[in-house]
């Protein structure tokens, strides 16, 4: 996608669960991107006395509810990735508020900053059709047999809750067919530490052709 002069470059940064999108998007913030992680945004807008969270236990039930009135992730967790039609339903109600969201803080970054750089991190980004709103798009992977060790190391699950939720998402491969970088995160911490840097390096150049 051509970036306009004198705006933020918008970065998307997605990937599948558990193959280290967290990591990446720390080294990048480290570097000076404005980072927005949209699970923090997805909790956000589910918070208690929001419109996103009344519309959850509408179509859910209040048995997704915790006694103080905060919404029980792993009660709704539970219902949806055991569900398909659940599962894109849930997507389908709270997308909206977490793009809201995301587009406000946006907004106020590129004011205060609009030769910067910014990144969102959102694992569905590309099932949602989401990362067209973006200038670029960072896929970040891991091999299969890792991604399923780290699940059940980071979860605390079994293999066959854990492959459950992996086969729940758009597979890794698809999703590296839409990226404009790609970074590795199989062989470690250093080796994905470079990759990004070596990403941010491109970025900046981008960012500074178009101001």
């Amino acid at each position: 996608m051509p970036v306009a002069p004198n705006t933020m470059l918008r970065v998307g940064l997605t990937g599948s669960i558990a193959v280290g999108k967290s990591f990446v998007l720390g080294v990048l913030a480290e570097l000076g991107c404005r980072v927005l992680d949209a699970d923090q945004t997805a909790r956000e807008a589910v918070a208690p006395g929001t419109a996103g969270l009344d519309a959850v236990v509408e179509e859910f039930g209040k048995g997704i509810l915790l006694p103080d009135g905060k919404l029980d992730r792993a009660q709704l967790g539970a219902v949806v990735f055991a569900d398909e039609k659940k599962r894109l339903r849930l997507n389908a109600i709270l997308h909206p508020f977490i793009i809201a969201a995301q587009d406000e803080q946006l907004r106020r970054w590129e004011t205060e900053e609009p030769n910067g750089i910014a990144v969102v991190d959102a694992a569905l980004m590309i099932e949602s059709g989401g990362y067209r709103r973006f200038d670029k798009l960072i896929v970040v992977h891991c091999r299969p047999d890792i991604q399923l060790q780290r699940l059940m190391a980071r979860d605390s699950i079994t293999a066959e809750p854990a492959k459950q939720r992996i086969a729940a998402q758009m597979s890794q491969e698809e999703k590296k067919q839409h990226a404009d970088y790609l970074i590795d995160t199989s062989d470690g911490f250093e080796s994905a530490r470079d990759q990004a840097e070596q990403v941010f390096a491109e970025l900046r150049r981008i960012s500074d052709k178009v101001c």
